[in-house]
Order: structure tokens, then sequence, then C-alpha cells
């Protein structure tokens, strides 16, 4: 693909193509999705420079993306740009015109994707530019991910990296010829700007638009064979012991031994490779590759949560750090990464028994269920990195975040009593949590000046060390601490709050219900798994289509906190479908209420009909009809901070196949497998999640039944004694002796356990076999973890 790279910086005669300079708040490379400022293009471009402003209009008309749902299109509803939405409308215009396409693609709460609305699309020059010449059309990319992989997958492969806001030119039958991230609006001395880019793809489309067709075929034709995904001649999977060394050898070279993590930065949390090690760990206990997975994963966990990527005033993490040391985030915050966190923190829990764990996964869901929950039980998608510092002032990144010494001094002026030395609350919070006079945020990590003399709050030492500082009580000091954090979280309610991305997408949506329902159960916190019934709820209400069977992708907040769809609704996506499934497994888990598994296998049957490639094996992203006429038909390869729809539908066939028996569940786990079998040989680090789910494939599955009355003391003490024990490969089946349940319907081998004396009594059964009957709940917490 190096010739299409040289092609583009050649056709807009560039001074040269592929490499663009990273932005300030660099985002990740494309195996760890990267929902940053990543500045990659098919121009070199700096940090970002500031370009004209836009012309001053005496009242700003609305385009037609003032009719859309989205925030994110909303929040471009009044550029001066004849803004299409994605369809069938545009594309039309397109071909009637001959026009290229100029699509841009962002989401609400992206950084960069402000700068450039502000830069570049707010501008009057500029916006005459993309509505004269071309035809332009906002997508956000959490509506239509399958547009957003499509054309990421282009600009991937012709530029240096990829990364939002993603612009494209397209031909009017939608083939890519040029893209790049972002752009800003004027030339540099190393660089060109948005307008030249604009007034050059207009020159080549006069002049050399056959040129621009035929070598956009031949693009789109390579990138068709090289994202290919079959089964081909293969039979089987590879060897999971094999892809499991390699997987794990792979990460132990890229591990930071100090701060955790595996990159040096930017830093991204990725949960996938966190699951992944402590699997690991699990199936290699005694060996010293075991004990580095367990203690890479709870290590990296344990900085992560010490450092400023985690908000310890109001709880749940950050985006991602910018620097090694997990101490300056990206700001914003995503629900996606609060659900998977919420799980790692709780398996570290479980594996550790260390409080400190689940502390964290409660103050997740504590952060979620404040300011990401919608009153009727569903969850929002994000909020934003930038807020004004003052109200009236331009929005600035991590402004609502962030302290100066002075402000902390005001607010805790109160003296500690039993001090070696004058001391106060202030002064104690500071010392612990690393703020300075002149601010711990590096000049090379705030390359605009907007956070001089601010500080992010990072745990610089262990309680014990603090308080011996001070000659004081380990339990004095962590009573202190917490009443000073509470008393700056109060005074934060005051500044102008991120912008909330309302929107709710089923996929992440099942994330959260999973979130919910797993650390519910592991913790034995009925509230929590409330939580999660309400999330499933609120998605068999408002994101479910009865007569279809089908899921929907989005609704929204509308006025008064109702719930709104788009007309036509934004069908759901292979994404949605997996995590959602996984989600009601969970939750059946966690509550033994078995309509949440009956609707789990309804949802996999739909999944099957609508995404299942049954000619070369797993899942595409996208439906075939609402993908028509986008270039390529993917499927997802890559586990990064979501995990692949593929990898985790691997897992939920497994345990589908283990709460019924049906043997179409397990050859369609061989099948996929089989077909990602290429890649995970190439590079198993890519696929975490589906190298564990082609472990799980290739050992046995327990089937822990517990026979009792759900409601009973006796079934709740041996359900609680699974909860508490980390077994990742597993199905947990309540058998309440009623023959004409859906379970036993199932699983007819359910009717023959009995309860022993009357009491509530665990089975664990493997091929086909089952154990003693056992009553005792710590008999079974041995046979379970020996």
């Amino acid at each position: 693909m190096l010739g299409a790279r040289a092609w583009l910086g050649s056709v807009l005669l560039l001074p040269r193509a592929g490499v663009g300079l990273a932005a300030s708040r660099r985002g990740s490379s494309s195996r760890d999705k990267d929902r940053s400022a990543t500045v990659s293009s098919s121009v070199p471009m700096p940090a970002g420079g500031k370009g004209s402003h836009p012309s001053s209009t005496p009242q700003r008309v609305p385009n037609r993306l003032i009719h859309e749902k989205s925030p994110y299109l909303l929040q471009h509803a009044y550029n001066p740009v004849d803004w299409y939405p994605w369809g069938q409308e545009a594309f039309d215009k397109a071909r009637k015109e001959n026009k290229p396409i100029f699509l841009s693609v962002g989401y609400s709460t992206c950084h960069w994707c402000h700068m450039m609305e502000e830069e570049s699309f707010q501008n009057e020059e500029i916006g005459r530019l993309l509505s004269e010449d071309f035809v332009s059309v906002k997508v956000d990319r959490e509506e239509r991910p399958d547009v957003d992989k499509v054309y990421m997958t282009f600009v991937q492969a012709t530029s240096s990296g990829g990364g939002w806001p993603m612009n494209v030119w397209l031909t009017p039958n939608l083939q890519p010829f040029v893209g790049g991230t972002y752009f800003p609006p004027e030339d540099g001395l190393t660089r060109v700007g948005f307008r030249t880019v604009l007034l050059r793809i207009r020159e080549q489309w006069k002049q050399n638009k056959n040129t621009l067709l035929e070598n956009s075929q031949r693009v789109t034709t390579a990138l068709l064979a090289r994202s290919e995904i079959s089964m081909g001649d293969r039979q089987l999977p590879p060897s999971a012991a094999t892809m499991n060394n390699r997987c794990f050898q792979q990460l132990n070279e890229g591990y930071d031994e100090e701060y955790g993590g595996f990159a040096e930065a930017p830093k991204f949390p990725t949960p996938v490779i966190l699951s992944f090690l402590f699997s690991y760990w699990l199936s290699h206990q005694l060996t010293q590759d075991g004990s580095r997975a367990q203690q890479m994963a709870l290590h990296t966990l344990k900085m992560m949560a010490n450092g400023g990527i985690r908000d310890h005033v109001g709880q749940g993490f950050h985006r991602y750090s910018t620097d090694c040391q997990w101490h300056v985030p990206h700001f914003e915050k995503m629900l996606y990464d609060q659900a998977q966190l919420a799980v790692a923190y709780s398996q570290a829990f479980q594996i550790s028994g260390d409080e400190f764990y689940s502390d964290v996964a409660k103050g997740i869901l504590q952060y979620v269920a404040r300011s990401l929950s919608h009153r009727s039980g569903g969850f929002y998608s994000a909020e934003d990195a930038d807020s004004p510092p003052e109200r009236g002032m331009r929005p600035k990144e991590g402004a609502y975040y962030v302290w100066t010494v002075k402000e902390v001094q005001q607010l805790l002026p109160e003296p500690v009593l039993g001090a070696t030395e004058p001391l106060t609350s202030g002064q104690l919070l500071m010392k612990h949590y690393g703020l300075t006079e002149a601010g711990n945020i590096s000049p090379s990590q705030d390359p605009k000046g907007e956070l001089q003399g601010q500080n992010v709050l990072t745990v610089r030492y262990s309680l014990e060390l603090t308080a011996a500082r001070f000659g004081l009580d380990v339990e004095a000091v962590r009573t202190l601490l917490n009443t000073g954090l509470e008393k700056l979280f109060q005074a934060r309610k005051h500044r102008p709050k991120p912008h909330l991305d309302s929107k709710m997408l089923a996929a992440w949506n099942g994330l959260m219900v999973s979130g919910y329902a797993v650390t519910g159960a592991v913790l034995g916190q009925d509230r929590l798994i409330n939580y999660a019934t309400n999330g499933a709820k609120f998605l068999k209400r408002h994101m479910f289509d009865v007569a279809s069977g089908r899921l929907m992708r989005t609704c929204y907040t509308g006025s008064g906190g109702t719930v709104e769809h788009s007309n036509p609704p934004c069908w759901g996506f292979l994404e949605d479908y997996a995590f959602v499934v996984r989600g009601l497994l969970d939750l059946y888990e966690a509550s033994q209420e078995s309509a949440w598994l009956e609707w789990a296998l309804r949802l996999q049957d739909t999944q099957d009909r609508l995404f299942w490639d049954s000619q070369g094996g797993g899942y595409f992203c996208n439906e075939a009809e609402l993908g028509a006429g986008l270039p390529l038909r993917l499927k997802d390869d890559q586990d990064g901070a979501e995990p692949s729809a593929n990898s985790v539908s691997a897992h939920n066939l497994l345990r589908l196949h283990g709460f019924t028996g049906h043997k179409d569940w397990m050859d369609k786990c061989v099948c996929l497998l089989t077909a990602f079998s290429e890649r995970m040989r190439r590079v198993p680090v890519a696929l975490p999640e589906m190298v564990r789910a082609l472990s799980a494939q290739q050992q046995t599955l327990k089937q822990i039944v517990i026979c009792g009355d759900r409601q009973a003391k006796d079934t709740k003490a041996l359900v609680q004694c699974v909860h508490s024990v980390y077994i990742p490969n597993k199905v947990l089946i309540l058998a309440d002796g009623d023959p004409s349940s859906f379970l036993s319907r199932q699983l007819p081998f359910l009717s023959t356990l009995r309860r022993l004396e009357d009491q509530a009594t665990a089975y664990v059964c493997e091929n086909q076999a089952c154990s003693m009957p056992i009553t005792d709940p710590c008999e079974l917490r041995k046979l379970l973890h020996p």
C-alpha cells in the first residue's frame, strides 16, 4: 500500500505524503482504536495552528443538520457549510452534479473535532468552498461505526495513522481517494492547510478526474483483498497454547516495569489486555510466566488508579494518559471505559482479595450512576474534555478537573490536630496528591499554556508514608483526605460542566450492564445488580423492536428527560448485539432471572441471521442492506479500546452452548475462530480477547448448577461463593426444580440433579459428568479454587 500512499501526495502536488506530526494530545495506534486527537493525514501538519477566524454574522442560519438527533451533528448545525447527513440525498446530489463528496467523521466529545469545527467549519470562505465544490457529509462515528470503520481502514492504509476528526474525499460512488485526520485551516512552513487542500482537490477533480477514479478503484480493490477474513481451506483454529504463549510474550516485551501498561506515551487502559493476563495467570498459576502475568495486570491497575487518569475527586477514569506515568490525562470520559474497567477491578479483587481494587470498581459505578445515567435506566455516552474555566469564557481542556494550590488552601484551611508540625487539611491533601505552587503539569504536555499553575491530582505516597511523614494515624489520614476530596467535589459543582453526550448506544449500554452485573455479583451488592437490571429493561423498552426482533443502535435524551429516536431508526450493528448479549448473560448469572437468558438467545439468533458469513465464517460488522453502497463490508479484527464484536461473540457462543447444549453455537464458535486464524497467528496481541476465547473453546467449560430457591438464603450463599472466585470459563445455572422452566427444557440433565436433604445443593459439571452434591459454600470454594 506504499504506492497508494505516494500516489495520494502526487495527486495533490503536496511536498511529501504519509507522515503527520502528532498533536499535543496525541492518540493511540490503530490497535488502541484511538478516540483522541491523533493528527495523521496525507499531508504533513503541525500540532495545530491558528487560522483565519470565522466571519461574524448578525444572525446564524441553521443548515439541515438542525433536524438530526446526534449531539455531534447538532454541534455543526450552524456552520456556514451546506452539510448533509449520511444518506441517499447526499449521494444522489453528488452523482447528479458530478461532485466529489467531502466526508467528515467525528464524535461530540472529541477535542480536535472541536478545534477543526472552530477553525475551519465556522470559516465563511472554507464554508463556501465546501458548499459549492463538494457535497459535504457529516457523520457521528458512534452512530455509524460501519462508515467510520470502512474509511478509517483507507486512511490508516494510505497515511501514517488514524484518528478523529477523520476527513476523506470520496467519488460519487463512495470510493475514497484522499484522506486524513485533523487539518489546520491555513498553510504553514511545513504543512498544507485545509483551505489549500480543498483548492487542490477541486483542481485535480476538474483536470484529472479519470486518474482519480482509476486509482480510487485500485486502492479499494487492494483494501478489499487485504481486509478479507475467511476460513479458506482451514478446518480448525490454531493451538490455543501456542497463541496464548505468543500473546503473553508480546505483551511482556512491551510492559512498563515501573508504571505498568504497555506503551510509552500516550498510554491507554486497554482492559482487554488485562482480562487476557488474568486468564493467562489462571491457566499458568504454577509457572513463572503465570505469576508474571498476574503481577503485570495488578500493578497496571494499581498505577492507573493512583494516577491522574483517574478522577480522584469525582471518580471514573479519563480516556488516556498523555505520559507514561498515568499523570496528565486527555480528560474526556467514555462510558465504555467505565464499563470495562469496573469489570477489570472487580476481577482484580476476586484474584487478590485486596479491597483497594473493589473500592475503585465501586467508585467507577458511583460516577456512572451520578453523571452518565438516564432516569429510565439507560446510560449516556461520554463527557467532554473541554469546558469553560468560568462562565462566558472559551472552553479549555481539563478546566473542570484541575486545581491551583490557592484554591485548595482556601477550601481546606482547617488545622490538622496531632501532626508533628503545623499542618492544614489542604497541605496534607496537596502533599499526598502532589500539588505544587507552580503546577504539576509539564509545559510539554500543555503546548497552548492553558494549564499553567494548575495541578492534576495523582497519588504520590501511600497512606502509610503520608501518615508517617506527619506523625499521624493511618485511619485519621484516610478520613482527612476523604473529607478534603468531598469538599473539592462540592466546590467543583459550581464550575461550568463539560458537555455531556446524552446519546445512548445499545453496544455501550450492553457493556455497562455487564459492568454493574459483574461488579454487583462479585461484591454481593444487590443495589449494583439492580442498576444492571434497569439498564437491561431500558434496552428492551427503548432500543428493541419487538416486531422484527432487531436492536436499535441509538436513542437520545429529549426535552424533559424523555427518550427519542431518529426517524427512520438507526438499526443495530454487530457490536450492539454482541455486547448486549454479553450483558444479558452476565445479568442472568448475577440475578438468576431466566428472562434475561431467554432474550439473549433470541438476540443471538437475530445476530446470526443478520451478520453471519455463511461462506467465510465469522460476523460482518453491519447488515448487508444497511451497508449498501459502502465499498467494503468488514469484519472487525482488533481488540482495542473496546473488544472486537467477533471476539465477544466467540465467548457468547461458548456460554450459550453451556446454557443450552445446542451444538450449533459451538460449531459457529469454531468456524469464527478458524476464520480469524491467520490474524491471530500473525499478531495475537492485536486480538487478546479472541485468544482468550480460543483458550476457553479448547478447554472444558464448567457448568456450575445450584439447585435451590432463588430467594433462599442457602441458595444465595452458594451463588455468592461462585461469584467470589475468578472462573472466567464457566456458566452458572440455577435449577429451581421446575421441569417446565426454560433451562430445564434446554438442559434435560438438570432434572436428574437433586437437593441434598432439602438444602440448596451445588454440582460442578464438566464433559457431561457432575461432581458429588455440595451444600457447604466452603467446600464448594475448595472445589472451584483448589
